[in-house]
């Protein structure tokens, strides 16, 4: 072990995450040439029995070691046979999971750290009536399990840090890596508060919107949902309608920025009413695109022409469907996460990592220097 490491640098991919943990490996090899490590990551396994139960193994000594476990709980792509049938995980599946290699540590690792990019029950994070708490609950789990540092990308709520106050927990944005992306693939954006507007897609997503509309000092417009109260559908009170709050939008290009996309449903009211409004391209910065319900509907909506591209991260499980649409883009995050590891394991600040506002002030003035230039 190098003195200026906290411990010896191990990672555990769980099952799905085999290429990003890939990616984030060879990125730590290639910064750590040096220390004549072949690779990081500590084969683990959780074979399951024909009833569906399972067991969590660790193949190799942790002891002593910085240990890392990255699990993305949302990968319906992994699947088990249980009873003869082929059953998609599910995020209960793969949260079980975790707990069962943190259990097959065996407490002898110096530190464990979770990364889970979306977290698990994240949506439940409040309680508005006689409703389970299940973030907070497997939150206080983990932590009771040993685990010191929780680290988690764009949380729906991050306030739910409370139910762990004692503990780390790292609420990591993806907001450069979105502008980044968007400036690759469209060089002509151009950030003159006169010709794009950020717009948020309901009330709870207004604080990232209010970040990126200071970070790229555009104006700020949002939607909020007209919701009927009087009845219940799927557990909760059905949106009947989008109302937009802010300046003219005609002629503009827009950002719409959300922490995630389920279904869909809602990006594309959205975006129908904001085309409605004279909107110019849109564009969707979304963290998660989980697509529940298909990409169809999203094919539709391209080809009327409602958006011009969205951006969603590979944190979470990306199936080749999506990653063919001529309509997505993919933002890499496995080199950010590289960092974030690498820095952690040397036991630094990673606050320079986790405050983007340099980052993006410099990218955002070199675009601006560049169209000047043409």
């Amino acid at each position: 072990m190098k003195e200026s490491q906290f411990g010896e640098l191990s990672i555990i991919g769980m099952k799905g995450c085999e290429g990003f943990v890939d990616q984030v490996n060879a990125y730590l090899t290639e910064w750590r040439r040096h220390d004549g490590d072949a690779s990081y990551v500590i084969n683990a396994d959780c074979p399951r029995f024909g009833s569906g139960e399972a067991k969590g193994l660790i193949h190799q000594s942790v002891r002593g070691n910085d240990l890392y476990i990255i699990s993305d709980v949302f990968n319906h792509g992994v699947t088990y046979t249980m009873y003869g049938k082929e059953v998609p995980m599910s995020p209960d599946d793969h949260y079980q999971d975790l707990k069962r290699i943190i259990q097959a540590a065996e407490g002898k690792a110096r530190r464990i750290s979770v990364v889970m990019p979306m977290l698990y029950e994240g949506r439940q994070h409040k309680r508005s009536s006689r409703e389970s708490l299940d973030c907070a609950v497997a939150l206080q789990e983990l932590v009771n399990m040993g685990v010191s540092n929780i680290i988690t990308f764009d949380a729906h709520d991050p306030r739910v840090q409370n139910a762990i106050p004692l503990s780390g927990f790292d609420n990591v944005r993806s907001s450069y890596q979105m502008i980044k992306a968007l400036l690759r693939e469209y060089p002509d954006v151009d950030f003159d508060p006169e010709k794009i507007m950020i717009v948020s897609p309901d009330e709870g997503g207004m604080a990232k919107c209010m970040y990126y509309s200071s970070m790229l000092g555009i104006q700020l417009g949002m939607f909020y949902k007209r919701r009927n109260y009087s009845i219940i559908v799927n557990g909760k009170n059905p949106i009947e309608a989008h109302e937009y709050l802010g300046r003219d939008l005609k002629g503009k290009d827009v950002i719409i920025v959300d922490d995630m996309i389920s279904s869909g449903d809602s990006i594309i009211d959205v975006a129908l009413q904001l085309k409605e409004k004279g909107a110019n391209r849109i564009f969707v910065f979304a963290t998660f695109g989980l697509f529940c319900n298909g990409l169809e509907r999203m094919d539709e909506a391209y080809e009327k022409g409602l958006f011009t591209r969205i951006f969603t991260t590979n944190l979470v499980y990306q199936t080749p469907e999506l990653l063919a649409r001529e309509w997505y883009g993919d933002v890499n995050m496995c080199k950010y996460v590289a960092y974030i590891i690498d820095t952690l394991n040397h036991d630094q600040t990673i606050s320079g990592l986790l405050d983007q506002s340099k980052r993006i002030h410099t990218l955002v003035n070199k675009h601006k220097e560049k169209l000047g230039e043409k």
